[in-house]
């Protein structure tokens, strides 16, 4: 399966993490300037990527980000019930990563590392650490 990821065009693959992004920034309610900052692009560029035919490319952390952001869905629809599952990254935390603020908040600020403890920490939650 790994060897199909990698055999797609950096396109394709861009595409894909592109339009599933997209599908996760509207189920979680984000405004386009709060999706542009988790997918480090400015405001203007995320107008763009949203497109189908996004001809830009984007960089290895921007890929990092939207397939830990993919991850972070998943685990958050496994975990929480709806409304929860699609709050969550708004909702107040008094978790250990976010003191006090929002998930959604901490990530924008930590930029990549922050979105990968975010990931293992719901990831961590689901497996009953």
């Amino acid at each position: 399966m790994e060897n199909a990821v990698r055999e797609r065009p950096t396109a394709d693959r861009q595409a894909v993490a592109l339009k599933a992004f997209g599908r996760i920034a509207d189920a979680w309610s984000l405004t386009g300037r709060e999706a542009a900052a988790l997918a480090d692009m400015s405001d203007s560029t995320w107008k763009r990527a949203r497109k189908p035919g996004y001809a830009g490319e984007l960089t290895r952390d921007q890929m990092l980000r939207l397939s830990a952001l993919v991850g972070l869905y998943k685990s958050l629809e496994l975990y929480f019930n709806p409304p929860i599952s699609g709050q969550w990254v708004k909702l107040a935390n008094t978790g250990p990563e976010f003191d006090g603020s929002r998930p959604l908040d901490a990530m924008i600020r930590g930029g990549l590392p922050k979105i990968l403890r975010v990931r293992g920490y719901v990831d961590a939650l689901r497996g009953g650490m």
